[in-house]
């Protein structure tokens, strides 16, 4: 084995994979009983990822398939300037973004659940801002979607 054997090729910019590790660790307890719900295609049959780096930013969870992030936060996060940019940024990207309460996820987890069901199955299809949640929709069509994939090859 030579030298540069060990060390392995990724697409991902360098400290990605680590800080997403990171996130993982220290998550909140909140954050640890939806990814009960939502690994391993528990949740509806769709595939989410945790601490999916999208650009500079990193989300709670992704579904790629489904272009959604959720977003389990405390109250500090009601009318962060910082997590409207990185919103903005990620609508940018494509996709839908859900942000839930973290008391939410600790004591209403079946709604939780339908409400991020509700999301992946077209059923929340405008902006949302109530007091337990904030929904911001970006439509995604098959041809918006398709058109990023054709632009790749």
């Amino acid at each position: 084995m030579g030298e540069g054997a060990a060390q392995t090729r990724s697409r991902r910019k360098q400290g990605t994979t680590q800080r997403a590790r990171d996130l993982r660790q220290t998550g909140n307890q909140a954050e640890a009983l939806l990814w009960l719900e939502l690994k391993a295609r528990k949740l509806g049959g769709y595939r989410f990822t945790r601490q999916f780096s999208i650009g500079p930013y990193f989300a709670d969870f992704a579904c790629r398939e489904k272009w959604l992030v959720v977003e389990v936060d405390g109250s500090q996060h009601a009318d962060s300037s910082y997590d409207r940019r990185r919103d903005d940024f990620m609508r940018a990207q494509g996709y839908s973004i859900l942000r839930l309460w973290n008391h939410d996820g600790l004591k209403h987890r079946a709604s939780v659940c339908e409400t991020i069901l509700a999301a992946l199955d077209g059923r929340l299809a405008e902006n949302i801002v109530a007091p337990d949640l904030r929904f911001v929709f970006t439509p995604q069509s098959l041809d918006s979607v398709s058109s990023k994939t054709d632009l790749s090859s």
